[in-house]
């Protein structure tokens, strides 16, 4: 039995991403998607960078995959998010490693498009699979949501499944909320993390 682990913000899930958990699928028994999570209690806190809710992504997975993917929360951050630092020699981030594999037995692997990502996941012991880089990013997507709600030119159907439009479409108030403010968020060793939440 293989399960395959994919950590990613799927902030919205996009055509790209449906090609990699395809990919997954065909490479193991299992395929365990976990979009990051930032939470402060029992909160969840969503920002410009990271828009849609767990929720909202994980029926954004289901609306295409069904229960043919397993979709969990297991990969979150609890607030302040800098104990998780420096990786490694906190004792925050090794329990969040011990989150990511629960429910998991026998052999796994985690995907990563992003050769620095993997090799913290190699330290880690999470025995990646470093994929090819897609083109289409979840981050270009967002931006054409966000120039859409401002009244520009811009295409983002194009870039998402259908049944993940019509769910953004349906929560076109989070777009409309985030099209104007600033991000957030704060780069630490490569990561994003709300600034709220962050000490």
């Amino acid at each position: 039995m293989i399960t395959a682990l994919y950590l990613a913000h799927l902030n919205p899930v996009t055509n790209a991403h449906v090609e990699i958990i395809n990919e997954l699928k065909n490479n193991a028994d299992i395929v365990k998607i976990m979009p990051v999570v930032f939470k402060s209690g029992e909160k969840e806190i969503n920002s410009r960078s990271f828009p849609f809710s767990f929720e909202i992504r994980k029926k954004m997975i289901t609306s295409i995959f069904g229960d043919s993917v397993l979709v969990t929360d297991d990969y979150s951050f609890f607030a302040p998010f800098k104990k998780y630092m420096p990786p490694l020699l906190s004792l925050k981030s090794w329990e969040l490693r011990k989150q990511i594999l629960k429910g998991v037995y026998g052999d796994f692997f985690s995907y990563t498009g992003d050769k620095a990502e993997g090799y913290m996941l190699k330290i880690y012991r999470l025995k990646p699979k470093v994929g090819q880089r897609r083109i289409l990013s979840a981050a270009a997507v967002k931006e054409s949501l966000y120039n859409s709600a401002l009244g520009r030119e811009s295409n983002w159907k194009q870039d998402v499944p259908e049944s993940v439009a019509r769910i953004i479409e349906e929560n076109w108030e989070i777009i409309k909320q985030f099209s104007g403010s600033e991000d957030k968020t704060t780069r630490v060793f490569g990561m994003k993390f709300p600034k709220d939440g962050w000490s």
